[in-house]
């Protein structure tokens, strides 16, 4: 391994000089709470329908440890003894059955007014208080959206829908081991659920996945996200 990474900062390395073994952890990789099935219509609209049918899983961190010490980032390939091997944009449109084309996952990371963003997109927002707060917490989702009134309107629903999605982003798609919250930054591509599908949400969950395993390549990482059920 050591030849093939060439990389004094590689964990490869680390491993190949006797150092101490290192196993990555992550969050635990749920959706947070039961699906609503009135919310199925408008997941399936958007493009996640598929996706919420996805189930609590248990990782194997140790096997995910010894992947990324076959991670060359100069390639972006596992180094492996058959040959080099790889998560394309194929597989996760194939796994997750999400569509490669589209436009760009792009957002702003600092919203100028998020309690008024939530309030037209979700009708309730976190504590208004916190007037520059940048990201949904995910007990906050569950707590207001695990249970569904009887009586919800249209317009409840669908905000139910959108908060179940922004849980399948922060949680499972494009988790941050480090945080059990999701950017807000992606909530206004939510607000039109016809218009979800259109962008490329496999380049952005493909990408990501390239950055954290480029990432815990380096021995001081402790920690690994993105989205880790492709692995």
């Amino acid at each position: 391994m050591g030849s093939l990474i060439k990389n004094d900062g590689h964990i490869s390395n680390t491993v190949n000089n006797m150092g101490p073994y290192r196993a990555l952890r992550g969050r635990v990789n749920d959706l947070g709470y039961s699906l609503d099935e009135r919310l199925m219509p408008y997941l399936e609209l958007a493009g996640f329908g598929s996706i919420a049918l996805i189930r609590t899983f248990d990782l194997w961190y140790d096997l995910i440890s010894k992947l990324v010490k076959r991670w060359r980032p100069v390639t972006h390939a596992f180094h492996l003894q058959c040959g080099e091997s790889t998560v394309t944009l194929e597989d996760v449109a194939l796994q997750l059955e999400l569509l490669i084309d589209g436009s760009a996952v792009t957002g702003i990371s600092a919203i100028a007014e998020p309690v008024s963003l939530c309030y037209s997109l979700l009708i309730v927002s976190p504590a208004d208080a916190e007037f520059n707060f940048t990201s949904l917490k995910f007990s906050w989702l569950k707590a207001n959206f695990e249970h569904l009134s009887i009586n919800a309107t249209e317009h409840e629903v669908m905000c139910a829908a959108r908060a179940y999605i922004m849980h399948i982003i922060g949680g499972l798609l494009m988790l941050d081991a480090n945080n059990n919250r999701v950017h807000l930054m992606y909530l206004p591509l939510l607000s039109d659920l016809q218009n979800v599908r259109s962008y490329s949400w496999v380049s952005a969950i493909l990408a990501i996945l390239y950055y954290e395993l480029f990432r815990t390549t380096k021995p001081d990482s402790v920690d690994i996200g993105g989205c880790l059920l492709l692995l």
